[in-house]
């Protein structure tokens, strides 16, 4: 069986997104050794290195709501590179703002699972964990609803582990739209910053 603690130690180690992880995993039997030289040889563990590299350029996407024709809804997305080349780019300065509309919709709480906050996580856990264990179930079924419920969990409030707001242009979470857009680039690429104003709030 594939847990998910292995997909995201995989996808945290070899710098891919989550569904590259779990389909390395599953090709190599739950294996992670194995599944990360699967990853190696598909040449999408490169940004493991990359990610090394420090990235000091970058640009700002934004996006503006209007509201009979008044803004009412401003984000601003610095999505961070490595060098003035890439940051010029038109493809990388759409994509800063693609992030900018993502994030007026989905308004995520944090940019990864790294920035969640520890006792935020943890009430949900055990919020969870109450309610699964409540129905009497056995500890091993609990510890898998408790898993699942946490990925839903981290889907909602998690920027990179949330779907792309529009599958047209590109169809999976935004961090694998920016492990994509690195992959392409062949750089270290990033979301630094997020920063979301709406009238009212």
């Amino acid at each position: 069986m594939i847990s998910a603690k292995d997909v995201q130690k995989l996808r945290q180690e070899a710098g891919v997104g989550m569904m590259d992880a779990k389909r390395a995993l599953s090709d190599a039997d739950g294996d992670f050794d194995k599944a990360f030289e699967l990853l190696r040889e598909r040449g999408q563990a490169k940004m493991a290195k990359r990610a090394e590299r420090e990235a000091t350029e970058g640009a700002i996407g934004s996006y503006i709501h209007l509201q009979n024709e008044r803004p009412v809804l401003g984000v601003l997305v610095e999505l961070a590179c490595e060098t003035d080349f890439v940051a010029k780019s038109d493809e990388f300065k759409r994509v800063a703002d693609d992030l900018a509309m993502h994030v007026s919709w989905y308004n995520p709480e944090w940019i990864t699972r790294e920035d969640v906050d520890h006792d935020a996580l943890q009430r949900e856990r055990d919020l969870i964990t109450r309610q699964a264990s409540g129905d009497g179930k056995p500890a091993d079924v609990v510890d898998r609803i408790v898993e699942g419920k946490l990925e839903a969990w981290y889907a909602e409030n998690v920027l990179y582990d949330q779907r792309f707001v529009n599958a047209e242009r590109f169809d999976g979470t935004v961090g694998e739209m920016v492990a994509a857009l690195a992959q392409k680039m062949g750089e270290n690429i990033s979301v630094r910053r997020v920063s979301r104003m709406a009238v009212g709030a």
